[in-house]
């Protein structure tokens, strides 16, 4: 996975431009791998989505996004199922891990991204603002989540974050990944005699 740490008191500006260079890495990698991803997302309404978009030529990488706002479009959208929802609520891993799990298996895509969390204001003891659950799914492969607090430092900053880590977990799936077998090119040895 690349590193790009933003400082805890950067301006949101300097997370949008981090945000646009991991954005175009990873429709350079994935490109070149044959790759293509779909988003799950929650606290940050479509703006991972927005970030990849933004970038002219994602068509060839961007499957499709899910915005899941509501619990109710995470199980109609994505299966999330009532019963993690409840024992665990919306901002947690094992919701984090089915939306990645339901964007993967209602899409054509090779990797998922997943994220849900508190982007404030407020919260509160058990789930604070800047909690934010991410899941990613690729196919072939075991889920795995993780939790990240950016603390409290605004709406618009731990969304901006949120995208930024969620590319940054993308792009090393990206370049962890070996193109699909059903899209490497074909070598000279394996194209049929004429």
């Amino acid at each position: 996975m690349t590193d790009l740490p933003v400082p805890a008191d950067a301006p949101v500006d300097a997370a949008t431009e981090i945000a646009v260079v991991s954005a175009e890495q990873l429709l350079a990698v994935g490109r070149q791998k044959r790759l293509t991803v779909a988003t799950a997302e929650s606290c940050t309404g479509g703006l991972i989505a927005g970030a990849i978009t933004e970038i002219a030529g994602s068509s060839d990488i961007f499957d499709r996004g899910f915005v899941t706002y509501s619990n109710a479009a995470k199980q109609q959208m994505l299966g999330v199922t009532r019963a993690s929802l409840e024992a665990f609520g919306a901002v947690s891993e094992p919701v984090a891990r089915e939306m990645a799990e339901g964007a993967l298996a209602r899409s054509d895509a090779d990797i998922a991204v997943s994220v849900t969390g508190i982007a404030g204001p407020g919260g509160s003891e058990n789930k604070p603002e800047g909690r934010v659950c991410f899941g990613l799914a690729r196919r072939g492969h075991v889920t795995v989540t993780k939790t990240v607090e950016f603390g409290a430092r605004g709406r618009v900053a731990v969304r901006q974050f949120t995208v930024n880590h969620a590319l940054d977990l993308l792009l090393g799936a990206m370049q962890d990944a070996p193109p699909p077998r059903d899209r490497l090119p074909l070598s000279d040895h394996s194209r049929p005699n004429r």
